[in-house]
């Protein structure tokens, strides 16, 4: 065991020289069994998150102010946590979104220098995209974006993402009703719930634009009831395959097109 003491040792040896670094922004990545990697932003991949696990653990207790909780994603096929109901929000809709690909909560510690002073943040989701792209998300409330504490970090951040070559990006609060819409949708992502045959059938028999009611009815005779056909067409909204305009409340008149 003594070569697992000394490489502990040369890790925490190398992750001290990093961060004291004053012109190097890290980040620290947790992994299982309280190992904490530690690299240079400028040397970061996508890779190094192959296993990699939120950096705070979410916590469930009576009277805190914030509701955390894990939400089973359709993209990860797992649960993801978020920390508000805010985060809930942007991250059901990150869930929605046919570009993301891969979806970590609490990615990284970053840490570095911003003229002088000495920051230290942990944004809420590391993305990557269909493109290989990634994306960096902090969710935030509208009403704070103005104080200067939470500006000021945002900005360090976005400066520090940016130069890397990763996209930033700051949600606040999403349109009630695209949110309404999305959050009854995810009810019917689980693509286990739906027969693949079934699901080609559906796609092939809408043959042109028609309302969701119209479309319920053409998918009837391939689920063999009503009330599952309707399940299969909304499936096919959440995966979309079938697009319509979900700015305002879903309705059996809603005109719905093949992607």
């Amino acid at each position: 065991m003594g070569w697992l003491v000394a490489l502990s040792v040369a890790r925490r040896g190398y992750r001290d020289r990093l961060l004291m670094n004053a012109g190097t922004s890290t980040i620290q990545i947790r992994k299982q069994d309280s190992l904490v990697d530690v690299v240079e932003l400028a040397h970061a991949r996508l890779a190094l998150f192959d296993a990699a696990i939120p950096w705070r653990t979410f916590r469930w207790y009576r009277k805190q102010q914030h509701m955390s909780g894990s939400y089973w994603s359709a993209t990860m096929q797992d649960p993801v946590g978020y920390e508000s109901r805010l985060e809930y929000a942007n991250l059901l809709l990150l869930d929605f979104d046919p570009r993301v690909t891969w979806i970590l909560s609490q990615p990284f510690l970053m840490q570095g220098d911003d003229r002088g002073k000495t920051r230290k943040h942990i944004p809420d989701y590391l993305v990557a995209h269909a493109d290989h792209s990634v994306c960096v998300v902090d969710v935030k409330p509208a009403a704070k974006l103005g104080l200067p504490a939470v500006r000021d970090s945002l900005d360090w951040s976005r400066r520090v993402i940016e130069r890397h070559g990763w996209e930033y990006r700051v949600l606040t609060e999403p349109a009630p009703v695209m949110f309404t819409n999305v959050q009854f949708l995810a009810g019917y992502r689980r693509e286990f719930q739906f027969r693949a045959d079934e699901v080609r059938a559906a796609m092939r028999a809408f043959t042109g634009p028609m309302t969701f009611g119209e479309a319920v009815r053409t998918a009837t005779p391939i689920a063999g009831d009503a009330q599952f056909a309707r399940s299969l067409v909304l499936h096919l909204l959440w995966k979309r395959q079938l697009r319509t305009d979900l700015s305002y409340p879903l309705s059996t008149t809603h005109l719905l097109e093949k992607q």
